[in-house]
């Protein structure tokens, strides 16, 4: 039968309680204690209401290497097993809902499958987004930007809006395309548009209520997004140049659009954590073109 959420966290947890048979380790730090260095570390009072926590694995594990990443994909995990990572911190989550929510899929083979390779090298997976985020400056906008090579170009008030010489909208995307490697980036707009200014919402972008403000502002041409419901910001973009206006949107995937502030976490850790190892390791683009 498979395991409840509960029964896994609690098997998971048996291995500091020695419940279960593990190798022998000399490492003196423990999951926690990391956990506890990077709510230090942050900047801001940690939130009650968050779904930064351990969801997999006890706090009491010792860890042996850190590897970040976007999103713990069992191709991720595997990886990082492999290389001798046993805690991985994720923005995103790894069992396929927000809230990391496992009892509906307890019977399910690809869940069981993952689980099963977290239990058998006694990972423990940390969820870091909503302090990685709201902490100044935002881990994922630093990133991101520097990847790009856009740091010279933000907006010292709002790092996510960047300014830049006037070049076509069909030039951005090549650059963009080019430094973050993506294979499956698709474009709202006209490829001769100037383009000016640019607002980025990476990762998941709701037109409602927010975004449209900023969408909406004359001085914008492009908005620039990880991934976003079609019928609300793709429509709203189309109506904008069908009405006359110079706008553009640029749609780059999730994983892509936020990867590079986990490359970030990894270089942001390294002086709180100087006992292990740290590492980044990507996640695959999982789209691809025909």
């Amino acid at each position: 039968m498979g395991m409840t959420r509960r029964s896994f966290l609690a098997t998971t947890a048996g291995f500091a309680a020695g419940s279960l048979r593990v190798p022998q380790t000399t490492a003196k730090l423990n999951a926690g204690q990391v956990v506890a260095r990077i709510k230090a570390k942050v900047g801001i009072p940690w939130m009650t209401e968050t779904v930064d926590k351990i969801v997999a694995g006890s706090p009491g594990a010792p860890v042996r290497g850190i590897a970040t990443t976007m999103m713990a994909t069992l191709d991720v995990l595997q990886r990082a097993a492999a290389s001798g990572k046993n805690m991985v911190i994720t923005h995103e989550p790894t069992f396929y809902s927000h809230l990391d929510e496992t009892d509906p899929i307890a019977q399910d083979p690809t869940y069981i499958a993952k689980r099963d390779l977290i239990v058998k090298n006694q990972i423990v997976v940390f969820r870091f987004h909503d302090h990685w985020h709201r902490m100044s400056p935002d881990g994922i906008a630093t990133g991101m930007a520097r990847e790009l090579g856009w740091d010279k170009h933000a907006d010292p008030k709002s790092p996510r809006q960047f300014t830049f010489p006037s070049m076509p909208l069909q030039q951005l995307v090549k650059d963009m395309e080019s430094r973050l490697k993506s294979r499956s980036m698709r474009v709202v707009g006209d490829p001769k548009m100037p383009v000016d200014r640019v607002l980025a919402s990476w990762g998941y972008a709701s037109l409602m209520p927010g975004l449209i403000k900023q969408a909406s502002r004359p001085e914008i041409d492009v908005i620039i997004v990880g991934e976003t419901r079609e019928w609300e910001l793709v429509e709203y973009v189309q109506d904008q140049i069908a009405s006359g206006l110079n706008k553009a949107l640029i749609v780059i995937n999730h994983v892509v659009s936020e990867q590079a502030g986990m490359k970030y976490c990894a270089e942001w850790l390294k002086p709180i954590v100087s006992e292990v190892p740290i590492e980044f390791v990507p996640a695959a683009e999982p789209f691809w073109r025909p």
